[in-house]
């Protein structure tokens, strides 16, 4: 089988991950790459080797070339939707970071342009990737834990204490769409829906605690407009309850999640930092323990892309539809906390539609 030809679009932090998977991959090759900052172009094509005539300023010029194969999209949220609708339309499969878009509105384009035009597509959750998030899903179908009543999670970082960090695209609604709610939230609104189902309403607090930060240029400061932290209570669709707390502004933590989920026959911990890890307390045992996770649930996003595209996908890849449903999540919550009450999902999806 000869080895996929991937392009990646935008040169940020992200695409670091996106090219280590490539590399790394026996069925992939980094075949070209784009951003508009032509230095940070010029300086990854000759660390990379990767010919001028394959790098691009212009994605659009990336779509054009028929020998690629796919693309992963890891440019500023902003662009999200119009790089993924302009791949949709010139038929190149695709990788998306979330979230998909900066409103249900336009993930609701993208997944009718999906429908129109079909074509192998990963929106970048990455945390459906670890191997304890798998086994937990497995045991959770099996009735382990019976019905589902509590989940409580927190993802804390802490970069955001630092003062030093100039007014970067993060902190910027316009070209951002929320705070940590979409850079972090997304993420636990992915998996309460991949372990435990449809969230149907949300209550949410949340808050900017620095309020201005330094133009990236160094002449003047910007106000920051979109959240540093968000609290969200919410309710499942079967009825089960939840909590989630996120923030950036978390003293101590570099890349801390935790989920708990109690059923009527058992519960979970799971918890990720350096390493994934899921402890579980059933009837019978004294106190949590710790399980080993079986190999077989072990999996790499980027490999698992290159499985999709080659027609090897596991099926526990997210699709439009699922960035579109986390999506209205998130515009249901900046709602809530925006007008201070309530939001029914399916309300959020009618305003932003």
């Amino acid at each position: 089988m000869k080895k996929l030809k991937i392009g990646v679009i935008g040169l940020g932090g992200i695409a670091n991950f996106h090219m280590k998977g490539i590399l790394d991959s026996e069925d992939a090759e980094l075949w070209s790459i784009c951003d508009c900052n032509e230095k940070a172009l010029l300086d990854k094509g000759e660390e990379l080797n990767i010919p001028p005539s394959r790098r691009y300023t212009d994605y659009m010029d990336m779509l054009k070339d028929e020998k690629l194969d796919a693309v992963t999209i890891g440019t500023p949220n902003i662009s999200h939707f119009t790089v993924a609708y302009d791949a949709i339309q010139h038929q190149k499969p695709f990788a998306l970071e979330k979230p998909v878009a900066m409103s249900a509105g336009e993930a609701a384009i993208l997944k009718q342009a999906l429908d129109a035009k079909p074509l192998p597509h990963m929106v970048c959750f990455s945390y459906r990737y670890k191997a304890a998030v798998r086994y937990a899903k497995q045991l959770i179908e099996e009735g382990t834990l019976g019905q589902i009543h509590h989940v409580y999670s927190q993802y804390l970082q802490s970069w955001g204490i630092r003062e030093d960090i100039p007014l970067v695209w993060r902190f910027r609604k316009e070209l951002s769409g929320s705070g940590a709610l979409g850079d972090l939230g997304s993420h636990i609104l992915d998996l309460y829906r991949l372990l435990v189902g449809e969230t149907s309403r949300v209550l949410a607090d949340a808050g900017t605690i620095v309020k201005e930060r330094a133009l990236p240029g160094g002449e003047g400061t910007g106000e920051v407009d979109v959240d540093d932290f968000c609290h969200v209570l919410s309710r499942f669709e079967s009825g089960a309850s939840s909590c989630m707390s996120i923030s950036r502004f978390a003293y101590g933590r570099g890349n801390y999640q935790q989920l708990e989920i109690y059923g009527t026959k058992g519960a979970l911990i799971y918890n990720l930092e350096e390493e994934d890890t899921l402890q579980i307390k059933l009837e019978g045992d004294n106190e949590f323990r710790k399980l080993d996770i079986p190999a077989t649930y072990s999996a790499d996003q980027m490999q698992s892309f290159f499985n999709l595209l080659n027609g090897m996908g596991d099926g526990l890849d997210a699709t439009m539809e699922d960035g579109y449903i986390n999506q209205l999540a998130l515009d249901g919550i900046v709602r809530s906390f925006t007008e201070e009450k309530w939001i029914k999902l399916e309300e959020g999806a009618a305003v932003h539609g």
